[in-house]
């Protein structure tokens, strides 16, 4: 049996997380949606594994996991995420996670998930790679994994129709770094204008 910590902000999601463990012999010992209480409830409880949603107000759940592989806080740590599988995957492999579960598969993977990162073992059922083609040749999943982490926020915040400047206050950087995020992104995906990004993000979900 372990000790979970469950950090999500739907909570039939985290009702369906916890049955889940618990049917399988485990125990939630605390949960959030506030990703600013994560680290102080690992401090307080000290879980031996968290289960943690990416896609959180205010800051994301990769974020979250950087924050605490950067304090040395190297419990297992199995990310879920409902959209854009293969760059989450990625992105989760790339700053330490031990899982990854897309929530648009089975609720069961997470009960392999969960076994592989106890057993000392990860779990990332997507493929992943490092590898980026060239923009002829590859996909959209391909692109979407060659953006850093702040190109693909930069992404999200211009497919719901944010203008710069409210993007570089959100993010707490220069409008100027900002259109030069959108520029990068804009060349890595192969997009010549709004029109293209916009029919882009609707084709693969990205809000």
């Amino acid at each position: 049996m372990a000790n979970f910590l469950v950090v999500d902000d739907h909570p039939l999601a985290v009702v369906a997380i916890r049955m889940l463990l618990e049917n399988s012999g485990h125990k939630v010992i605390a949960e959030t949606g506030d990703a600013y209480k994560v680290l102080s409830l690992i401090e307080k409880h000290g879980p031996d594994a968290l289960v943690l949603d990416i896609d959180l107000p205010g800051k994301d759940g990769i974020q979250i996991l950087k924050s605490m592989r950067d304090k040395k806080i190297m419990l297992p740590v199995i990310i879920m995420n409902g959209k854009n599988a293969d760059y989450y995957a990625m992105q989760s492999m790339r700053y330490g996670a031990n899982g990854y579960i897309s929530k648009n598969s089975h609720l069961d993977n997470l009960n392999y998930a969960i076994h592989a990162v106890l057993s000392g073992y990860s779990y990332f059922p997507q493929r992943t790679s490092e590898c980026v083609p060239t923009i002829s040749t590859a996909t959209d999943s391909d692109k979407i994994r060659a953006l850093s982490s702040r190109e693909f926020q930069v992404l999200r915040y211009l497919a719901a129709g944010t203008e710069i400047i409210d993007i570089a206050e959100h993010l707490g950087i220069s409008h100027k770094t900002v259109s030069t995020y959108k520029a990068r992104l804009m060349d890595k995906l192969g997009l010549r204008n709004q029109k293209d990004m916009l029919d882009f993000t609707r084709r693969n979900e990205i809000s």
